[in-house]
């Protein structure tokens, strides 16, 4: 028996490539590896398979429809098209280049920032292919756990075009997705995400080989169960990057931008929000009881973070507006979202609440102050919102506060809690990432700049990129 075990513990060292304690980025292995041990290969829970499957669909429809039309609502009715067509192509075009290379990059082994070309075209992942979860020897085919990261990829520099929207061209918009796709959301994704999975850490000693190789935020302690640093942040800076290049759109301060229809708004924002119980409860890759905490936390934040904004609105503007409203719903699901599995519900009431109120401060106040036009807040809520969210976790997670703490794979139990010290982890993974996608999102405009050229010429943004990039309208009047 205790050779079998310790076959299958080199077996998960060697081959396992799965998630972080922050988010379920589960280990990938090929079971074919340990066929001459049948007797424990593990067998996938069906009905945490059907729910992984479920949460994929969810997040699909957070990014379309939901985030186009959110996104498409906000801007003129001249470009509202421009941002369907963008956020549509966008997705396909990084489900395409995830299959190609993004997974092996971001779930194989290889370095702490870069992940290995073992899996690149899913070469050697069958229907037989297991992925692991949360929890020592439970597991989920790995065809699930391919699709639902492929929606967190595709979603992500959908997320930045909100930024720039209504005055880059189509062309550029893909040539800076696939560049920035490959260079930013990619090892961000492998330094927060990547271990050597739960049963990796069968003793103090396996522990800390398995930890060495893992990516480096992992190692640093940094804890984002669904995507924080890794989709918030890193769009969000990507976006802030972005307009600050690309310069403010014709009439920004002089013209009134008004978006063409807050009725489309408040329709994506319900998406996203219905959609983000995929993103966030099926990151525990697990229909169990801890994903029936992060469900709850993720209802509460978001309803907390609409009040927020609203009241904040209330007072400083003397009325709340549906767009507010729609916008803080956003904004607390994005500070959650790195919390949601480690905060207890008053926690997330509680991050709700602030995140809320500091979104609306950014895009009125910090924004008018620095004079950027960021179009439809991209960094706004989810830069803003993403760094609060990050930075929150280690406070919500207090398990004095209510939250779980943090779960110790060697000891199978929750470690003491170190307020500080969580607090210096999570601040590893806001600062690397701002600083990874800022200069990688730096280079990548330029470079796309210097090829093909970055923003439309001012008569086709004056008539609007409907008709001058894609040549049809969004209404037919």
């Amino acid at each position: 028996m205790k050779s079998l075990l310790s076959i299958f513990v080199l077996c998960c060292l060697s081959i396992f490539a799965n998630y972080s304690f922050a988010d379920p980025a589960p280990a990938t292995a090929t079971m074919n590896a340990i066929a001459d041990v049948a007797a424990v290969t593990p067998v996938p829970n069906k009905g945490d398979t059907t729910w992984v499957m479920i949460s994929t669909v969810l997040v699909i429809l957070m990014v379309i429809p939901g985030l186009a039309l959110f996104y498409g609502g906000m801007v003129r009715s001249k470009n509202m098209l421009s941002i369907l067509m963008q956020t549509f192509v966008i997705f396909s075009l990084i489900a395409v280049l995830w299959a190609i290379y993004g997974y092996s990059i971001a779930f194989t082994e290889g370095n702490a920032f870069f992940g290995g070309f073992s899996k690149l075209f899913l070469k050697g992942i069958t229907p037989d292919s297991m992925a692991a979860t949360f929890s020592k020897g439970v597991y989920i085919p790995e065809y699930a756990y391919v699709a639902f990261q492929l929606t967190f990829a595709t979603i992500t520099p959908a997320l930045i075009i909100g930024a720039f929207a209504e005055r880059v061209k189509f062309s550029a918009v893909l040539l800076f997705t696939v560049l920035w796709f490959t260079f930013s959301y990619l090892p961000i994704a492998h330094m927060v995400w990547y271990w050597a999975g739960p049963d990796a850490y069968t003793d103090a000693i396996a522990g800390d080989k398995a930890l060495a190789t893992a990516g480096f935020l992992f190692q640093k302690g940094a804890l984002d169960f669904a995507g924080g640093s890794v989709v918030h942040i890193n769009a969000g800076v990507a976006g802030l990057v972005g307009c600050l290049l690309i310069g403010k759109r014709i009439g920004y301060g002089k013209e009134f931008l008004t978006p063409h229809s807050v009725t489309m708004t408040m329709i994506g924002a319900s998406l996203l929000w219905v959609g983000w119980f995929g993103f966030n409860v099926g990151s525990n890759l697990e229909a169990n009881g801890l994903a029936t905490l992060v469900f709850v936390n993720t209802l509460l934040a978001a309803a907390a973070a609409t009040l927020s904004w609203t009241l904040a609105e209330w007072i400083i503007r003397g009325k709340p507006s549906m767009l507010g409203a729609a916008s803080g719903a956003v904004a607390g699901l994005v500070a959650i979202t790195p919390a949601c599995g480690w905060a207890g519900p008053m926690g997330s009431i509680l991050l709700g609440l602030a995140s809320g109120s500091a979104c609306f401060w950014s895009v009125t106040i910090l924004k008018a102050k620095l004079k950027y036009d960021d179009s439809l807040d991209a960094f706004g809520v989810h830069g803003v919102g993403g760094i609060l969210g990050a930075l929150g976790t280690a406070v919500v997670a207090n398990p004095a506060l209510g939250g779980t703490g943090v779960w110790n794979y060697v000891t199978n139990g929750v470690d003491p809690y170190n307020f500080l010290g969580q607090l210096a982890s999570q601040s590893w993974g806001v600062v690397i990432t701002i600083i990874w996608s800022g200069a990688v999102s730096f280079i990548a405009y330029k470079l796309v700049d210097i090829l093909i050229g970055l923003r439309v010429t001012e008569e086709d943004e004056r008539l609007g990129l409907d008709t001058t990039e894609h040549g049809e309208t969004a209404y037919n009047l």
